[in-house]
């Protein structure tokens, strides 16, 4: 492992989750090095565009050179480009907003939105990282892994970012494992307050979990006696026909219980 790459990497990672703005001397502490060193290594990474120095402050913040690597990323992602026409077909169907996401690390990362047709102004959430436990889609994809990789999240820390999420362990075991006989996952105001989601897996031809997909929208709505069953459904079947998209094979089928 090369020490300055993984020093810089580190680097980009406290500017992402405790930025936007942060100085040398905070960066030094953080990541335990020098300041001569924190110093030099942000001066490598601003020639190239992953960070800037802010006029005025003289603290660092992430370059524009990111936001291009990361759509760079999305068009090589395989779940992305073959989910488009399926989310769109799942918006249509349901009404509702649909997001396509993977897991990355112990959160869900969105790498595709579509929006809730015939509906107003809304804001693309492509992406967006969400706590894994506090998501539909996070749940739907944690069911699926193996069990060693589903413990590790279990017994790693478990976000809340509402009164509604759900931090225990054993009662997201026992979510999961429903989710296993129902082939979707249910977020109840778990991530925001007043949404909801429902999400299912999408596996590729390996068998695994690839992504999940699922359609997201205020909690009335989406989670009422009269849609809450005809979405999950919806969810359900797109998921399976987008896996077999995806190269899986026709033993991706739920053991419904619903």
């Amino acid at each position: 492992m090369v020490q300055s790459v993984q020093r810089a990497a580190r680097i980009l990672r406290e500017l992402a989750t405790h930025g936007p703005r942060l100085g040398v001397t905070e960066l030094a502490d953080r990541i335990g090095v020098s300041k001569p060193t924190v110093h030099a290594l942000l001066q490598t990474l601003e020639a190239e565009g992953l960070v800037r120095q802010e006029k005025g402050t003289s603290k660092y913040l992430l370059g524009m050179a990111l936001l291009r690597l990361g759509n760079s990323y999305l068009e090589t992602q395989e779940l992305r480009s073959h989910s488009v026409a399926w989310a769109d077909t799942l918006a249509e169907r349901t009404g509702e907003a649909v997001w396509v996401a993977v897991l990355d690390d112990r959160h869900i990362l969105v790498v595709h939105h579509a929006f809730r047709p015939r509906s107003g102004v809304q804001i693309p959430d492509l992406g967006a990282s969400v706590p894994w436990n506090t998501s539909a889609l996070g749940k739907s994809l944690a069911s699926f892994l193996p069990s060693q990789r589903q413990r590790e999240l279990l017994e790693g820390d478990l976000a809340r970012l509402t009164g509604h999420s759900v931090v225990d362990p054993v009662v997201l075991a026992d979510q999961l494992e429903a989710v296993r006989q129902t082939g979707y996952a249910l977020e109840d105001q778990e991530s925001t307050l007043g949404e909801a989601c429902i999400a299912s897996p999408v596996f590729d031809r390996s068998g695994e979990p690839a992504g999940a997909i699922g359609v997201i929208g205020p909690v009335e709505r989406l989670l009422s006696k009269a849609n809450r069953q005809r979405h999950a459904i919806a969810v359900r079947d797109v998921a399976t026909l987008l896996s077999r998209e995806l190269g899986a094979g026709r033993g991706v089928a739920w053991r419904v219980t619903d």
